[in-house]
């Protein structure tokens, strides 16, 4: 299954596309197949779930062949499809809802973590615990144990038989900071470490604090991207905020992000060096849990 909300995206381009060659205004387009100028910019936009009877219209009153009937008629059928995610969205928290529809049927995944360790790699222990110390800024109908077990579904699903390649680029700063109490923070560590080694589809580089970066790009923030088996789905940009996540989806801005991590990547120390970075930092975590006070 690939993605709904990437298939929502493709859908609009197609649609967009198809309206352009075709030279007729939104409004007259709207007007002939029966909806209003906003729904026909949400389509368009990819922001609204299709109802397959208006894309018929629309193929129709704009002259679509038989391939590209079938090609987009296809594609609307993908966005219209529902994963697991939706049934837990308001327990698991909408945001983790995203990250887990943009995941499915992804080819490849990049992230960089400027400040937390990366969810797909957390313990259970850990996903508890920071999901307790963000309580504050989530819904009522949130459940930590919900949001627990469904991370750990996002995990599996990255890491079954011919899931997507993952590469992830964890800033010195958040292995450092304690996000949690030090022996957790070690335990997470550890486990990262036992995660990465195995698996030839799975990349973890450390970025060090005193890494020198091409034309010094810093990052802002965390963000993450993800490709798709068919080239022709938009590659999709998330940057983490404080609220919320941007999505990106604009080839310019998607080029940008793209440049940003192989710039982090080459200023990051290599698979093997990251992970003895990382199981000495957590050897330290442990020292200091073992020291006198």
């Amino acid at each position: 299954m690939i993605s709904p909300y990437v298939r929502r995206r493709r859908l609009g381009i197609e649609l967009a596309r198809l309206r352009d060659a075709s030279k007729m205004p939104a409004e007259t387009l709207a007007q002939r197949i029966g909806i209003g100028r906003q729904r026909l910019s949400r389509l368009e936009n990819g922001h609204i779930i299709p109802d397959l009877e208006e894309i018929m219209r629309l193929l129709e009153t704009l002259g679509a062949d038989q391939r590209c009937w079938t090609q987009v008629m296809d594609i609307a059928r993908d966005a219209r499809e529902r994963g697991w995610w939706e049934r837990w969205t308001r327990e698991m928290g909408p945001r983790q809802a995203l990250y887990a529809n943009l995941e499915a049927g992804a080819a490849a995944i990049f992230e960089y973590h400027l400040t937390f360790l990366p969810g797909l790699m957390q313990l259970p222990e850990f996903t508890r615990f920071r999901a307790e110390c963000d309580r504050d800024g989530l819904a009522d109908d949130f459940q930590t144990e919900r949001a627990v077990t469904c991370r750990r579904t996002r995990q599996q699903m990255i890491q079954r038989p011919g899931g997507p390649s993952y590469e992830v680029i964890i800033d010195e700063l958040a292995i450092r900071r304690h996000t949690a109490s030090p022996d957790l923070v070690a335990a997470q560590l550890e486990h990262i470490v036992a995660q990465a080694r195995p698996q030839n589809s799975l990349c973890v580089r450390v970025l060090p604090l005193a890494a020198r970066i091409g034309s010094h790009s810093v990052p802002r923030s965390a963000f993450s991207r993800y490709e798709y088996p068919d080239p022709d789905d938009p590659t999709i940009v998330t940057v983490d905020t404080v609220t919320s996540d941007l999505v990106l989806t604009e080839p310019a801005e998607v080029t940008r992000y793209r440049t940003l991590f192989d710039r982090l990547r080459d200023a990051a120390l290599p698979p093997a060096g990251s992970l003895t970075f990382i199981e000495n930092a957590a050897e330290s975590l442990h020292r200091q849990v073992g020291a006198p006070q």
